[in-house]
């Protein structure tokens, strides 16, 4: 060590009290966001039983019901399937998808919404205007109230459903593609017909 070196050792040194270090272990802390510990149907039930708090569900339904009709509109399983599966009228499989904000773009797209949600008329003459059925009125209007509780609530309970119900497809489909494409990355440009 060069004159220098020792005067800056020594400098070190009484500045931290004798420590010939100042360095502290490193710890391996994975991630900063929380992880919830709880199952997906633990966080499923949650999300029902919340819901079910703050509006009421109506309906021949119960809480594995409600589970089963969120999981297979994530499914893309339409109403009819849901309902003969429940043993129950399709009507009330769309009334407790609309109770669980589970809103399908397929439900009102033949008419604006936001002018149906803003209308005073009866079902007749709107049904009239758009030359729907009144039924069909009827549950758009319904579309629309969910709509409204959705967004009152902040997309809450769809975004839970979403991270449990839509992120589990992804990750699924995601670890499919990693299998499928994996090795055939590695072995692109090589020459795999030979004979021995």
């Amino acid at each position: 060590m060069n004159e220098k070196t020792e005067e800056l050792r020594d400098i070190f040194t009484e500045v931290t009290d004798g420590e010939e270090t100042v360095t502290e272990a490193q710890e391996d802390d994975r991630g900063s966001l929380e992880k919830d510990e709880r199952t997906d149907r633990e966080r499923l039930e949650s999300v029902v039983t919340q819901m079910n708090e703050r509006y009421g569900l109506e309906g021949p339904f119960s809480t594995d019901d409600y589970l089963q009709i969120a999981e297979g509109f994530y499914d893309d399983r339409s109403d009819a399937e849901l309902a003969e599966e429940l043993g129950v009228a399709e009507d009330d499989v769309f009334e407790a998808r609309m109770s669980l904000h589970l809103i399908d773009e397929s439900d009102a797209d033949e008419v604006d919404l936001a002018a149906i949600r803003e209308r005073e008329e009866d079902d007749a003459a709107l049904a009239e205007e758009y030359d729907v059925s009144e039924e069909r009125i009827g549950r758009y209007r319904r579309v629309a109230t969910a709509q409204d509780e959705s967004r009152a609530a902040n997309d809450r309970y769809r975004d839970e459903f979403d991270s449990v119900l839509a992120d589990a497809d992804l990750s699924e489909r995601m670890a499919t593609d990693v299998r499928e494409d994996g090795l055939e990355d590695a072995t692109e440009g090589m020459e795999t017909d030979v004979d021995f």
